[in-house]
């Protein structure tokens, strides 16, 4: 049970642990009708690159085989959508995100692309998801994890729905290491992202945010470890582009 006094991190900032929830969503209301448009200029396209190795590691089945993929907090579908273009009749996706904007956002564009009868859009939050016990094939959550307030939790959910030999993927922002580059991404993380931000949402405080929060997320061998305190087994990650993001893997066996 949580303490009235207990903090966690928002950004940079300490706060009460169950504020930081509200703030996250105050942000992503903030940016969800440009959130695409500015995954693209903040990572010069290479998020698309990111995304696809993740719904390529996943690997549904192209046949009729059904397969049930549960994709968190990916509330404009893109997750979803490439993995629903990538696989055969039997797969069904269920996007599940806490916030009611970026969902709209996902299912006009699901409609759009004609993928609304493969890609369902549910409300909902990572660290006590309304699905049953062993329900789903796949859970994947891209650049979401960090939000999450206990991702402990979050983590022990995915073991939950997930089925024997079912597979959990998170794609998230990582550490630069490579001497050089962690300058260059330091320093366009923190001066040209928020005034991108500025300059495309009118928002700069909310890029702000989630720069800091890329800085205050475990480093892969610890977030490794938490996943496998979570009880799942052949625990990996693959670092991409130097550092800047990691694919970590488990499975529910």
């Amino acid at each position: 049970m949580d303490r009235p006094d207990q903090t966690t991190h928002f950004g940079f900032r300490d706060v009460p642990l169950d504020d930081k929830q509200t703030l996250v969503n105050d942000v992503f209301h903030s940016v969800a009708s440009r959130y695409d448009l500015m995954n693209d200029l903040m990572s010069g396209g290479l998020h698309r690159v990111w995304k696809d190795i993740m719904v390529n590691t996943l690997n549904p089945p192209k046949s009729d085989a059904p397969f049930a993929l549960l994709d968190v907090a990916g509330g404009t579908g893109d997750i979803s959508f490439r993995a629903a273009r990538k696989a055969g009749a039997g797969f069904q996706a269920t996007v599940c995100d806490i916030n009611g904007d970026m969902l709209e956002v996902g299912r006009q564009r699901a409609i759009k692309q004609y993928l609304d009868d493969r890609v369902s859009f549910v409300e909902g939050n990572a660290e006590a998801l309304a699905f049953p016990d062993r329900s789903f094939d796949g859970y994947t959550i891209a650049f979401g994890i960090r939000n999450v307030p206990r991702i402990d939790l979050a983590l022990s959910e995915a073991h939950r729905v997930l089925k024997h030999g079912g597979r959990f993927l998170c794609l998230e922002f990582s550490t630069v290491e490579v001497p050089g580059l962690d300058k260059l991404y330091d320093m366009f993380s923190f001066n040209v992202i928020p005034q991108i931000g500025r300059a495309v949402t009118g928002d700069a405080e909310s890029y702000r945010y989630l720069v800091e929060s890329i800085r205050k997320f475990p480093r892969p061998n610890a977030f490794a470890e938490m996943i496998r305190a979570a009880g799942f087994a052949r625990v990996s990650h693959q670092i991409l582009s130097g550092g800047i993001v990691a694919l970590h893997s488990g499975w529910r066996l």
